[in-house]
């Protein structure tokens, strides 16, 4: 008798992990992985171990929502300190590389004044040799730049740090992923290959595909135990959504966050996909209401709740291409976001302001991205304009309008666009927050305070909107929707500064007649 065709639960969730710490863009690549592990995990769980109960009451602080705090029960410390005991002994190299950078940034401080650098290639730390070029900018500021290719090919980056989790959606916020390590659990399913490995692919293929139990254990190389948990995983039904396809015209969904599916009936389009998995919520699209194939994954930058790997995991083998910025190939602060996904068994195309890529009946031309990064001198961000069905759309992320005039040359070049889709989280975390473990010179509060994560605020968006002449103008939300806590970690109410700000640029909106809207959870255009 055939074995039952099966497919993966829409209740189902996964965590990529990277030493047991949930997988986000400065955890994975290489260069930025290694600062983070010495400088920010490392510190952190030997915080944890000194202090347990100080970590746990903070966690579970609303006002320090969102800080390193370790959200793990007294009673595990032990698990969490055999963690930091095999971090300090597997990844010692990598530990070291961290130590090495800082070395060779103190080497350039003391020593490049402006004169040749060639004698002090022999005196940088041994683990950077053949790893980076020691260069100056035109101001005489000396840097290290990272051959990122390379290192991806050195001791510093090992696959066997990665590994998945799956488990059921419980409705129960997560731990914030940038400090909680995930341990074991008994109603978790561990599975201990790369992110790259094929089987997981055909895991999640499940999810549109049946397949049998049998092929996943083969494929994933599980063992009894693994399979008769991944088997309660399974159902011999699929959960998908009977409109997650359209028959004619064009349509774009919004999901949640900076997530929007853009469709026609020949393609379909997803930016920063960020998608809950919950299937019993009513008042959200989810995994089930994606479109079986997609053409283009638009990614506009790096930070963890644009990358989310938890949903791109998900999608590996259903995407004709992800469409990523250029980076600055070599910065500190600039991993190439090319590189970390190809390494991780994603088909990528990297672009370049105003580059175009063409999908069935239709373009996307990458668009410049301005602020938001703390500015540090990171390039691998873009925002995108996207040609279908007879419209044009402008995709802002989180771009700020602090030099309107940019958006200016976007509409001399592309026209004007019928819907344009903006961010106004406009007073964001500061630069130590996501940033500190790269930073080889400690800043002052006040200076971090001053350098924000922030995209436009109410004068910004109406200045960018002047510019660009958009017929209809969304906001995302911030990070409100209740399932993007364990990533967003942000708290509003009616009188958040940014809730303000959004409210006075959609009176800016009314007041000229320009339809506008504060999206929300989910949302729907349709048009023939």
């Amino acid at each position: 008798m055939a074995e039952e065709q099966l497919f993966l639960r829409s209740k189902v969730i996964v965590e990529p992990l990277v030493d047991r710490f949930v997988a986000q863009p400065h955890t994975i690549a290489p260069v930025q992985a290694a600062m983070n592990l010495n400088f920010l995990h490392v510190p952190l769980l030997e915080s944890y171990l000194q202090s347990p109960q100080v970590h746990i009451t903070a966690s579970n602080n609303p006002e320090l929502r969102g800080g390193y705090f370790i959200n793990i029960p007294e009673e595990r410390a032990d698990e969490v300190r055999d963690l930091l005991a095999a971090i300090k002994r597997d990844r010692a190299d990598m530990l070291k590389f961290a130590d090495a950078i800082a070395a060779g940034q103190e080497l350039l401080r003391a020593n490049a004044t402006g004169f040749d650098l060639t004698p002090l290639y022999p005196k940088l730390p041994r683990e950077l040799g053949g790893l980076v070029e020691l260069a100056y900018d035109t101001d005489n500021q000396a840097q290290l730049r990272f051959m990122e290719p390379l290192v991806y090919q050195s001791p510093v980056y090992t696959e066997n740090r990665q590994s998945v989790q799956l488990s059921f959606e419980t409705g129960i916020e997560r731990p914030f992923i940038l400090s909680t390590p995930r341990l074991t659990s008994p109603d978790v399913l561990e599975i201990n290959v790369p992110f790259r490995h094929e089987g997981l692919a055909e895991l999640f293929k499940t999810r549109v595909r049946p397949t049998t139990l049998s092929h996943l254990r083969e494929a994933l190389g599980l063992d009894d135990a693994q399979t008769a948990q991944l088997s309660g995983m399974l159902s011999e039904r699929p959960s998908l959504a009977e409109d997650r396809h359209i028959e004619s015209g064009g349509r774009i969904r919004y999901f949640g966050h900076a997530c929007l599916v853009l469709q026609t009936p020949q393609a379909a389009i997803v930016t920063d996909p960020f998608i809950s998995a919950d299937s019993d919520a009513d008042d959200r699209y989810t995994l089930d209401d994606l479109p079986d194939f997609i053409d283009l994954i638009l990614i506009t930058h790096g930070h963890q709740d644009h990358i989310v790997m938890e949903t791109l995991l998900q999608l590996r083998g259903r995407v004709g291409a992800i469409v990523v910025p250029r980076y600055s190939k070599g910065n500190l602060a600039d991993p190439s976001i090319k590189l970390m996904l190809e390494n991780q068994g994603f088909p990528v195309i990297e672009v370049d302001d105003f580059d175009e890529v063409e999908f069935p009946g239709g373009k996307i031309t990458a668009t410049p991205f301005l602020g938001e990064h703390c500015d540090l001198d990171i390039r691998a961000k873009s925002t995108f304009w996207a040609e279908l069905a007879g419209k044009k759309v402008f995709i802002g992320a989180d771009s700020s309008g602090i030099e309107p005039s940019l958006y200016r040359y976007i509409k001399n070049h592309l026209g004007t666009a019928d819907y344009a889709f903006l961010g106004m989280e406009c007073d964001g975390a500061p630069l130590t927050w996501l940033y500190k473990a790269l930073l080889t010179i400690p800043v002052t509060k006040k200076m971090s305070n001053s350098r924000k994560l922030s995209g436009s605020n109410a004068e910004q968006a109406a200045a960018i909107m002047t510019e660009l002449g958009a017929k209809e103008a969304y906001v995302y939300a911030m990070g409100e929707e209740d399932w993007l806590g364990h990533v967003m970690a942000t708290t509003y109410t009616e009188d958040t500064y940014q809730i303000k700000q959004i409210e006075e640029f959609l009176k800016w909106c009314a007041d000229r007649g320009i339809k506008a809207g504060h999206l929300f959870k989910q949302q729907e255009w349709r048009w023939q």
